[in-house]
């Protein structure tokens, strides 16, 4: 059994973002810079945003937060995206949840430039993600982003050498964020994708087909050993506590018995998420420096 290592991976991709953004700013002077839209102070919206401040500085990239009080407004939130949509000097804007009750959450999303949505959640790019044609061929729709996730998860897959081509594909979980751009992308793979959810009937015969198994489902240790097809590839995008420990949607101890490959968590997707963000911002930049 192989166990898939976000974290190593990760580092490898760090230093090829830092090569490429050292490039990039040499080539143009130009620094790749996000801005970060907040309403309130959610502690863990609060801790990722410090986590994604260290990243992007790290990596020699800008890092702009626009901190609104729990109190705003709506039209005040739309405001501050307009304003950064304007601005020149950022490449990117990611819009944290949750927001304040009572916000409409998708008229904000919808207030995104699409070519600054690195967090891919402008219906604009999901659209294009949807109807982008499969590998090998002209892609037939404009630039887009992919939500960083799922796009780490596909990364991993890559880096990892698993075959995707012709191979039976299940997503376990349907959100906008996760499932479904995750088996967009598969399908673009020329894999053959079945998108299942809590509603699935006999759930773990259908996981049991799965070459490759991505479950996003939001329940701890919910796949099961019995869930899954013998030396199977587990992508486990996962994040829950049970008595204070981090774990995963996958029983990791009973899947990692019958899987080939597996990602744990922590250490598995996490770790990627972010580069995969940082590396929307440097294209962001890169196509509205062309």
């Amino acid at each position: 059994m192989t166990i898939l290592d976000g974290r190593a991976l990760a580092k490898t991709l760090r230093g090829e973002l830092e090569t490429q953004v050292a490039s990039f700013k040499d080539r143009t002077g130009v620094t790749p810079t996000i801005a970060l839209v907040r309403a309130g102070e959610d502690p863990a919206s609060v801790s990722y945003a410090r986590t994604i401040e260290k990243g992007f500085l790290n990596r020699g990239m800008s890092f702009v937060p626009r901190i609104l009080p729990e109190s705003a407004s709506q039209a005040e939130i739309v405001a501050a995206v307009s304003e950064l949509n304007a601005d020149a000097g950022v490449h990117g804007i990611m819009v944290q949840e949750p927001l304040p009750k009572g916000i409409d959450e998708a008229a904000v999303k919808a207030a995104l430039s699409p070519g600054k949505d690195v967090d891919g959640v402008h219906p604009v790019n999901a659209g294009r993600l949807a109807q982008v044609a499969p590998v090998g061929r002209p892609p037939g729709v404009e630039h887009y982003f992919v939500p960083a996730t799922p796009a780490g998860g596909l990364e991993i897959l890559k880096r990892y050498d698993v075959p995707l081509q012709g191979c039976q594909a299940v997503v376990l979980g349907r959100s906008n964020i996760v499932g479904k751009p995750m088996a967009l992308l598969l399908l673009r793979e020329n894999a053959t994708v079945t998108l299942c959810h809590s509603r699935t009937k006999d759930l773990p015969a259908v996981c049991r087909q799965a070459d490759v198994l991505c479950v996003a489902v939001g329940r701890a240790k919910m796949v099961k050993a019995d869930w899954i097809k013998p030396g199977a590839v587990v992508i486990d995008f996962g994040v829950n506590f049970l008595e204070g420990q981090m774990c995963g949607d996958v029983d990791y101890e009973e899947a990692a018995e019958v899987a080939g490959m597996i990602t744990p968590v922590p250490g598995g997707t996490g770790p990627i998420t972010n580069v995969m963000l940082m590396r929307n911002v440097l294209e962001a930049a890169t196509r509205q420096s062309g």
